[in-house]
């Protein structure tokens, strides 16, 4: 049966504010509806799986007992999905990396720390969400190594989570200020730098298409030197795109 994986990240739930995060919720649950049926965008392209390519909240952290407050849309038709046989997979990313087996066992997603490889109908991918990757930003890198590590998840478990989620919202406010750097020049692109320097090392696997999403700009260009393309899935806050992946050829999609 051939494959037909689609793919879309960076939904940051949650973000800017209630309303807006709700409309973008209920266009993104069509989104996933859509591919799965093989409907409105996806007609004639049905998911045989549905990948989540990171940041799809703008935070997100289990406590013992608790999880963040809202995205029950989202969740519902993630786990209505899954029960009807769609295979859903989740790769974290830096704004949601702070899971700890609630996805799995509460919705059935497959779950993904580190970069996928897989052959759909001869062409290979590797998919990630991309945040560290590259060169650069050697202080992100380490502040990762931090949030990571079991003593520093244990010690914001001990927050009261109205005080937790307040704080990690206002971080994640200024990061957003910030931005994502525009576009200039490909060797300023860290992840196709990424996607180069794979496909250098000769102990590496061959990758024919690599599909990233962490900068919130949708992409489709040939890495320089070589075969392989770099996708970038965008995002949904500005942009609403995905990635689609069919009879052996990878696609970027615009939904309005």
């Amino acid at each position: 049966m051939p494959h037909c994986v689609h793919l879309a990240s960076d939904l940051h739930l949650g973000a800017p504010g209630y309303a807006s995060s709700v409309e973008r919720e209920r266009d993104f649950v069509r989104w996933m509806r859509d591919a799965s049926r093989g409907e409105g965008f996806a007609q004639g392209a049905q998911a045989t799986e549905i990948h989540l390519v990171g940041d799809v909240f703008d935070f997100w952290f289990e406590y013992r007992r608790a999880v963040p407050k809202g995205g029950v849309r989202l969740l519902g038709a993630i786990a209505e999905l899954v029960d009807e046989g769609m295979p859903v997979h989740y790769h974290v990313g830096n704004h949601d990396m702070w899971t700890f087996g609630y996805l799995e066992d509460e919705l059935g997603v497959q779950v993904h720390r580190e970069p996928v490889l897989r052959e759909w109908d001869g062409l290979t991918c590797l998919v990630v969400h991309g945040d560290g990757l590259g060169p650069g930003d050697r202080g992100y890198r380490r502040l990762k190594k931090i949030f990571t590590s079991r003593a520093c998840q244990a010690a914001f478990r001990l927050v009261h989570p109205d005080l937790g989620m307040a704080l990690a919202h206002a971080w994640s406010a200024k990061s957003r200020e910030k931005g994502e750097a525009p576009l200039r020049d490909l060797s300023e692109e860290h992840l196709h730098s990424f996607a180069q320097a794979w496909l250098a090392d000769g102990s590496k696997p061959e990758v024919d298409v690599f599909v990233f999403g962490h900068r919130h700009l949708p992409l489709d260009v040939v890495v320089e030197g070589t075969h392989a393309r770099y996708l970038n899935a965008g995002d949904w806050l500005t942009h609403k795109t995905s990635v689609v992946i069919a009879n052996g050829e990878a696609k970027l999609l615009t939904h309005s």
